[in-house]
């Protein structure tokens, strides 16, 4: 983390007191051992290992979910109880272990799993696989380990992280997240 990491942080909470969480940006080395961005996400989320909490949002959310998607679930619940996300481009975090790349077979299962536990519904779970197998070498093995694991989470009836009226405000969210992407890039 950058020296000033924290202060940041605090002095972010202090100048915006609807932030609920904030931080910064996950630089990775790459093939030439240089520092560049990794944020495959939209701007506006900040990656698990350095987020930051106010103590309000953190209790309104309600801790963190023991589950994969904890991560996506706490921002999406810190909107749904009218909190902002914060990002901080000036605070560069070097990510040392990178994750994510080689996700095996069971943590894209998983990540239908979550899915089906944000109460993502089937077509939105459809368009988020589809984006991460589009991100992939194996496309296709990625999008369908993904909605196995949907379906095995729906069969199985595990139970969901958030409660129908939060999974009805996602669905909400996502929805329009999905239709300003496909409204952008017909400009």
């Amino acid at each position: 983390l950058p020296s000033n990491y924290f202060e940041t942080i605090a002095a972010i909470f202090g100048e915006n007191p609807e932030t609920g969480i904030a931080g910064g940006f996950a630089y990775e080395q790459d093939e030439q051992k240089n520092w560049a961005l990794n944020h495959p996400m939209n701007k506006d989320h900040v990656r698990g290992a350095f987020k930051a909490y106010t103590k309000s949002c953190f209790k309104k959310i309600g801790g963190l979910k023991n589950s994969i998607g904890w991560d996506t679930v706490d921002e999406l619940l810190a909107r749904y109880h009218s909190f902002k996300i914060y990002t901080d481009e000036q605070l560069i975090v070097k990510h040392l272990r990178p994750t994510g790349k080689s996700y095996s077979k069971k943590a894209r299962f998983m990540q239908g799993e979550a899915m089906y536990k944000m109460r993502y519904g089937l077509f939105i779970t459809f368009i988020a696989s589809i984006k991460m197998a589009q991100k992939s070498d194996k496309k296709f093995s990625v999008f369908s380990d993904c909605i196995k694991g949907y379906f095995s989470a729906k069969k199985n009836h595990l139970t969901p992280m958030v409660s129908k009226e939060e999974g009805q405000f996602i669905r909400k969210l996502r929805w329009r997240g999905i239709l300003n992407k496909f409204r952008t890039s017909k400009k």
